[in-house]
């Protein structure tokens, strides 16, 4: 679980814009991550997780997180976690401290979800950033912005994901990255219980 990052500085949009001009992203089905094997968050988070939910679900606000809610790829229901909401210069970013956990590999299969912050519903699709997009990303417009914030590196290397600061290369193939787009409603998101 990571705070949903948000910056309005004039900074931050020029890095946006590099990040655009460096990031042209194309829906991606399969792939994108190099990561092997099965990756998995620290037992913690399972056991977190549903507790989260509940209290996000209520409205109670911890930190501007939200929750995801994507459709299984092999059951098709709805499963939702809490996560990381990076937003910067008016665009939206998720990644995965864990790597190609089973939100991400729902999200790269369906392409799309429900974005839920507060008691407000948003669909999304979802564009996944390649590995060398993903580095991009963690060196220009995430690492930076995580050095500005007090605790910022403490927290990312409590989360396991300190190489994003200090490997941004090896990060980008390690950690799944998502740009979330506002969606047309679809029929997922017209269900009221996510």
């Amino acid at each position: 679980m990571m705070e949903m990052i948000d910056s309005g500085q004039s900074d931050d949009s020029e890095q946006a814009r590099r990040l655009s001009m460096a990031t042209q992203t194309q829906p991606m089905s399969q792939g994108g991550s190099a990561a092997s094997g099965r990756d998995h968050a620290p037992i913690i988070v399972p056991l977190l997780n549903p507790i989260v939910r509940r209290l996000m679900r209520v409205g109670v606000p911890l930190g501007p997180n939200a929750l995801l809610s994507v459709r299984g790829r092999k059951t098709g229901q709805l499963r939702t976690t809490p996560i990381a909401v990076v937003e910067i210069g008016g665009r939206r970013w998720v990644q995965s401290p864990y790597g190609e956990v089973n939100w991400v590999r729902n999200l790269r299969a369906s392409g799309e979800g429900i974005l839920t912050m507060g008691r407000r519903q948003e669909p999304v699709t979802a564009i996944a950033l390649t590995p060398e997009q993903a580095a991009t990303f963690f060196q220009e417009i995430l690492g930076p912005y995580i050095r500005r914030i007090p605790l910022g590196t403490l927290l990312i290397g409590l989360l396991g994901a300190r190489e994003i600061l200090t490997d941004p290369v090896g990060a980008g193939r390690r950690h799944p990255v998502f740009e979330l787009h506002r969606a047309a409603r679809t029929e997922a998101s017209d269900t009221s219980t996510v």
